[in-house]
């Protein structure tokens, strides 16, 4: 994060502007909405600048810029001239005060962005790209703007009204918290809408009376292979209230950010032969959370219910007595396949897929090889990297053609992702070659052999 966001309160407070044209109109409109005391300074000023100067009660004072101007009884100063010089001369004797000072369009000489502005108030939303792209800013504050109701803002002042009330009859921080996340999402909302705040009011006094400790819960969810934008959309909005995320080193960083940033984030990563928790120890994190009344999100890389032991985690909640959700994920199979253009079926070439385990036992896989060497098949195998010779060579010892496509497909969906190519004769020796690391996933069958033609990721 380049840029840290924060919410300037400016009622009644002085602020500068240096320049009278369009320009300096523009952000003291802004500065006037949050109530701010305008000044501004420049030879010529612009009629409407000048009318709203006064109605902040401000000042103008028509001159140039001057170096020993005092600047230090200024909450912020805008340079909104058209001279670029003047503008770094307005920067450099801030930058001596501490005066926080943007210069319009010249990033280097700002200590602080405009953002572009929804505006709710008392809710504001706030867009920045530090600078470098104003325009893709602007666009996504218009779809916001689209989405986000107005009553909003009523919403938010209703909210306000009753939150020391709230905060007496719920002392938690954290029950407070979903007090109002279930509050939000009751029929209150709509009342508040459309100005019927009588039943507003009653609606809510009557949730205070009935407000119970809530209980604990485990949602156990599949955040897909690894690009955010596979996640569903449940399995976001459960991220996002959970208390607790519990997850491991499938999921990627960009769909742990997406969590609640103030959730507690334990990590329970498992790798081969080196478990950070083993399951039983992650059996037992998600009945004690639950048990002390958090919400879990237990975040598993592709799907909880394949290879993800999500029904070994959830047997173990049933017996304790925990309420349990399970949102299914994309599974690695169908993401890493789509992402490398490879159709697990096909009309033509495969009329079933099966999914396989390459865990080795005692150094070897054990699969019913018979079963696996079967004509217009696509075999998907998960964690079978460190095995890969000796599956390709028991495939090809029970019947299967040594030069059947197979693709690896490491890291994929992730701009990371890396897919090789090559046989069963060969493919394990690509390993070492092309520096292939987990997560990989293994696909068999003739459907890879149109890779070449449906490719359109890396």
């Amino acid at each position: 994060m380049d840029i840290f966001p924060i919410s300037l309160k400016l009622q009644q407070q002085p602020c500068l502007i240096v320049g009278g044209g369009a320009i300096a109109y523009r952000k003291a409109v802004l500065l006037a909405k949050a109530g701010a005391i305008i000044h501004v300074v420049a030879p010529a000023i612009e009629a409407k600048l000048l009318q709203l100067v006064h109605s902040t009660q401000g000042q103008y004072l028509q001159a140039p810029f001057s170096l020993d101007m005092p600047l230090r009884h200024y909450r912020l100063v805008i340079a909104a001239t058209n001279d670029k010089m003047v503008n770094i001369q307005v920067f450099e004797c801030c930058e001596a005060e501490n005066i926080l000072v943007n210069s319009v369009d010249d990033l280097p000489h700002c200590r602080f962005m405009v953002p572009a502005i929804v505006d709710r108030s008392p809710l504001v939303l706030s867009i920045a790209s530090n600078g470098t792209s104003p325009v893709l800013s602007r666009q996504i504050r218009t779809q916001l703007e689209s989405i986000i109701p107005h009553g909003m803002g009523k919403l938010a002042e209703f909210s306000g009204k009753w939150r020391a009330a709230v905060k007496v009859k719920i002392v938690n921080p954290d029950e407070r918290r979903i007090f109002w996340e279930d509050l939000y999402a009751s029929p209150l909302k709509e009342q508040v809408f459309n100005d019927n705040m009588a039943e507003a009011d009653r609606l809510i006094e009557q949730a205070l009376m009935q407000w119970q400790k809530p209980k604990g819960e485990v949602y156990l969810v599949g955040a897909g292979p690894g690009d955010p934008e596979l996640l569903t959309l449940k399995a976001l909005r459960l991220m996002q209230q959970a208390d607790v995320v519990i997850y491991d080193r499938l999921v990627s960083p960009a769909i742990l950010e997406l969590c609640r940033r103030d959730a507690d984030k334990v990590y329970v990563g498992k790798a081969r032969s080196n478990h950070s928790v083993p399951q039983e120890g992650i059996n037992a994190l998600l009945v004690e959370y639950a048990g002390k009344g958090k919400r879990v999100c237990r975040l598993k890389g592709g799907d909880p219910f394949i290879f993800g032991r999500g029904g070994e985690e959830i047997q173990e909640l049933f017996a304790a007595g925990v309420t349990f959700q399970v949102v299914p994920g994309i599974t690695a199979a169908s993401g890493c396949a789509a992402y490398a253009g490879i159709p697990l079926t096909h009309r033509d070439y495969a009329q079933s897929v099966r999914f396989l385990t390459g865990h080795l036992k005692e150094g070897s896989p054990e699969l019913p090889w018979q079963e696996l060497v079967y004509p217009n098949q696509t075999l998907v195998l998960y964690m079978g990297l460190v095995g890969l010779e000796k599956i390709c060579a028991q495939l090809i010892a029970h019947g299967q053609r040594s030069d059947m496509p197979v693709a690896l497909i490491s890291k994929g969906t992730t701009p990371e992702q890396k897919v090789v190519v090559g046989t069963l004769a060969d493919i394990a020796d690509k390993v070492t070659q092309h520096h292939i690391q987990a997560p990989t996933l293994t696909i068999i069958g003739e459907v890879v052999s149109l890779r070449d033609q449906l490719q359109w990721q890396g």
